[in-house]
C-alpha cells in the first residue's frame, strides 16, 4: 500500500471514529452542521476550512527544438490534408454547378470555333489536386522549418531576457 493510500485508509477511518463516538446530548444539534447551514458560494476543503485558488508563476524559460519540430510536423500534415480535401470539394462544387461549361462556353464564344481551347485541360480535377498536393508537401516542409527556427531563436531571446512569464491558477 502506498503512502498516499495509507493515509486516505487512516483518515477514513478517522472520519468513521467521529462519527460513531457518542456527543452530549445538547452538542449534537449544533456539532453536525446541515447541508443548508452552509454557504452555497464557499467551496470547502476536506478539513473543513475555506479552500483558497492557488496561483503559481512560472517562466518558460526554454522550448525544445526537437519536441517542436515534431508537432509543427504533424500540424503541417493535418493543414496540408485539409489543403487538398477542401480543393477537391471546392473543385466539385464548383462542377456540380456547372461553373466550368459555362466558363468553357463563354471562352468559346469571345475566341471562336476556330480555336480549339478546353478548359478542362487546365483546370481538370486531376490537375487541381496535383497542384495541391505540391503545395501541401511544401507547406510541410516551410511550416516544419520555420517552426523549428522560431524555437531556437525563442531560446536565444529567452536566454537574453528570461523568458515568458506565465500565472497559472486552480479556480
Amino acid at each position: 500500500m502506498t503512502p498516499a493510500e495509507r493515509a486516505t485508509a487512516s483518515s477514513a477511518q478517522s472520519g468513521r471514529a467521529d462519527r460513531s463516538a457518542p456527543s452530549p446530548a445538547g452538542a449534537a444539534a449544533t456539532a453536525q452542521p446541515t447541508a443548508t447551514a452552509q454557504p452555497a458560494t464557499a467551496a470547502r476543503a476536506r478539513n473543513g476550512v475555506d479552500a483558497v485558488p492557488r496561483r503559481v508563476r512560472l517562466t518558460l524559460a526554454r522550448v525544445d527544438p526537437w519536441s517542436v519540430t515534431k508537432l509543427s510536423f504533424l500540424l503541417s500534415v493535418a493543414v496540408g490534408i485539409a489543403l487538398v480535401v477542401a480543393t477537391a470539394v471546392v473543385w466539385s462544387v464548383l462542377d456540380g454547378m456547372g461553373v466550368f461549361t459555362d466558363l468553357d462556353g463563354l471562352l468559346t464564344d469571345v475566341v471562336g470555333n476556330e480555336v480549339d481551347f478546353d478548359l478542362l485541360d487546365y483546370v481538370g480535377f486531376g490537375k487541381v489536386i496535383s497542384l495541391a498536393t505540391v503545395i501541401a508537401v511544401v507547406d510541410v516542409v516551410l511550416l516544419t522549418a520555420l517552426s523549428t527556427i522560431v524555437a531556437f531563436l525563442y531560446n536565444v531571446s529567452s536566454a537574453l531576457v528570461g523568458g515568458l512569464h506565465v500565472t497559472l491558477s486552480d479556480d
